[in-house]
């Protein structure tokens, strides 16, 4: 019962909001709040130098994004807008792989330890960030009668990582070459990866970059929603050591979303 009073509630005011936005097309909303949330589709990009098996071979996953913005109003078509945001980044690396070598491994004579070694495993870095941008936005509407406008935004961020996991898992022979001719003399032969290795200790707390977003928005009276696609690139390596060697981190967004403007 509430549902058959409720959705034509929404019908009529839905309906009231696209009227209005054509009386009021044109006219200057000064400030919006507003929030948006979708996806991220990060990886982890090895530094131009300094690539090696432990820091290539990544490929992307899939994680939330949501952000709270500000966006204040400088003149008609062109915005500034504060956000913050809470992201999902990381990669993934399954199959055959390298893992860095244990320099006292008894296998081996002294100075002949190799620097790494190679097994058959699933791993994933899973790193979330919070993350303060400040963007400048331009907007473009598509017609003086049309409710819908386009809009790019681009800008520096900071951000401040808040956890960070090594999640492995499967079983395997450990060789001490990529040819898999020399089998570690381990027992049991396969080793188990089942494990979740918090790593936040290893990673620099902070990062910067650039973020960018190109979107459609539908503006109604005094507000507005809006679809967008985006990306983001860190500009700091994000491992503390060298190890396993230097990683930069950036994903691709996709969010919907709405503003409220005062």
């Amino acid at each position: 019962m509430k549902n058959v009073v409720f959705i034509p509630l929404l019908l009529c005011l839905f309906a009231m909001q696209s009227t209005n936005a054509q009386d009021y097309l044109g006219d200057y909303v000064e400030n919006y709040v507003g929030f948006k949330a979708g996806i991220s589709i990060p990886n982890l990009t090895p530094g131009g130098s300094e690539k090696n098996p432990i820091n290539t071979g990544y490929s992307s996953i899939v994680g939330p994004d949501f952000a709270v913005f500000f966006e204040k109003g400088i003149s008609s078509g062109f915005s500034l807008s504060t956000q913050l945001e809470y992201i999902a980044q990381g990669a993934k690396k399954d199959g055959f792989q390298a893992l860095p070598a244990p320099a006292d491994l008894p296998f081996f004579p002294p100075g002949q330890t190799p620097t790494y070694l190679y097994a058959d495993f699933n791993a994933k870095a899973e790193i979330n960030y919070l993350m303060l941008s400040e963007l400048a936005k331009f907007s473009f509407s598509l017609g003086s009668e049309s409710p819908f406008s386009l809009y790019a935004d681009a800008g520096p961020f900071g951000a401040f990582l808040l956890s960070a996991h090594q999640v492995t898992s499967g079983s395997s022979i450990i060789y001490a070459d990529q040819q898999k001719q020399q089998p570690l003399p381990l027992v049991p032969p396969e080793q188990s990866f089942d494990r979740n290795t918090d790593i936040k200790d290893q990673l620099h707390k902070g990062n910067f970059g650039i973020a960018g977003d190109i979107g459609i928005a539908f503006n109604f009276t005094y507000s507005k929603i809006f679809l967008e696609g985006g990306g983001n690139y860190g500009l700091v390596a994000i491992q503390k050591g060298d190890a396993n060697g230097k990683n930069h981190i950036g994903a691709a967004t996709v969010r919907i979303g709405y503003a409220y403007g005062f």
